[in-house]
C-alpha cells in the first residue's frame, strides 16, 4: 500500500482535479483539448488500475510496466526531464516498481529434478539489484551542503545507510534505520495537511510526500525480503 500510494494519491487527483490538469497540460504543450483530456484520461486508469492489480496481486508483471509507462510519461509532460531532482525522485520510484516485480518474480523450475542451479545470479536477483540502486538516488535529493550539526548529521547517516543499502551489506537493518529516517523527515519537511487548500503549495507537498511515502514501502520490501542473491550479504554466506 505505501509502495503504490503515490500513484493512487496522483490518480485520484486526475479525477478530482479532471478541468485543472487538462487545461494545463493544453497550456504548456498547446496540444488541444482532445489530447490533453487524453493524457489526463490515461493517467487515471493506468495508475488507478495498475494500483488495484498490484494490491490483489494479479498480473503484477502488466501493472508495475503501466505503472512504469506513466512514470515515464508524466517525466516528459511535466518536464521533469530537466529538474534533476524530480528526475532522481522519478528513477527512486522506478526503483520501488523493479523491488515489486522482483517480489512476484517467480523463478521457473530446473528441467531436471535434483540438478542444482546455476547460483543466485537469477533475474529477480537483478531485479532487486536494480531496485535498490534506484531507490538510493532518493537520498541524493536529501544531501544539503549546510553547516549545521542535525544537517550534518542527516546527510552522513543518510549516505551511509544509502552505500549500505545499495551493495547490499546488513541491508535489512540499512532499509529499516532508513525507513525510521525517511519517515520522519517525510512528516517533518512535506506536512501537506497544515497548508490551506487554495495555496499551491499544498499540491507540491501532498505529491512529495506520497512520492516518499512509495519509496518507504520499497524500503520496506527490502527489510521483508533482503537484498537478494546480488548482495555482499549473500555472498557472505559463501565465504
Amino acid at each position: 500500500m505505501c509502495l503504490i500510494s503515490t500513484f493512487l494519491e496522483d490518480g485520484i487527483r486526475m479525477w478530482v482535479q479532471w478541468s485543472e490538469q487538462r487545461d494545463y497540460m493544453d497550456t504548456s504543450w498547446g496540444c488541444g483539448t482532445f489530447l490533453a483530456t487524453l493524457f489526463v484520461f490515461v493517467n487515471l486508469v493506468g495508475q488507478l488500475g495498475g494500483c488495484v492489480m498490484v494490491l490483489i496481486q494479479k498480473k503484477v508483471n502488466i501493472a508495475c510496466g503501466i505503472l512504469f509507462f506513466i512514470v515515464v510519461l508524466q517525466t516528459f509532460a511535466y518536464s521533469i526531464l530537466w529538474d534533476i531532482q524530480f528526475l532522481l525522485r522519478n528513477l527512486a520510484l522506478i526503483g520501488a516498481l523493479l523491488l515489486v516485480l522482483a517480489e512476484s518474480h517467480v523463478e521457473a523450475r530446473s528441467l531436471f529434478a535434483g540438478v542444482p542451479s546455476l547460483g543466485d545470479n537469477n533475474p529477480k536477483s537483478y531485479l532487486q539489484l536494480a531496485g535498490r540502486c534506484l531507490l538510493a538516488f532518493m537520498f541524493i535529493t536529501l544531501i544539503r551542503f549546510e553547516v549545521s550539526f542535525f544537517q550534518i548529521l542527516q546527510d552522513i547517516l543518510g549516505s551511509a545507510m544509502m552505500v549500505l543499502v545499495t551493495i547490499g551489506y546488513k541491508t535489512k537493518l540499512s532499509a529499516f534505520v532508513l525507513v525510521l529516517f525517511l519517515t520522519v523527515l517525510n512528516f517533518y519537511h512535506n506536512a501537506w495537511w497544515q497548508i490551506p487548500e487554495y495555496k499551491p503549495l499544498r499540491d507540491f507537498l501532498k505529491y512529495d510526500f506520497f512520492q516518499t511515502l512509495s519509496v518507504i514501502g520499497g524500503l520496506l520490501m527490502i527489510v521483508l525480503l533482503g537484498p537478494g542473491g546480488v548482495s555482499m550479504d549473500e555472498h557472505k554466506k559463501k565465504w
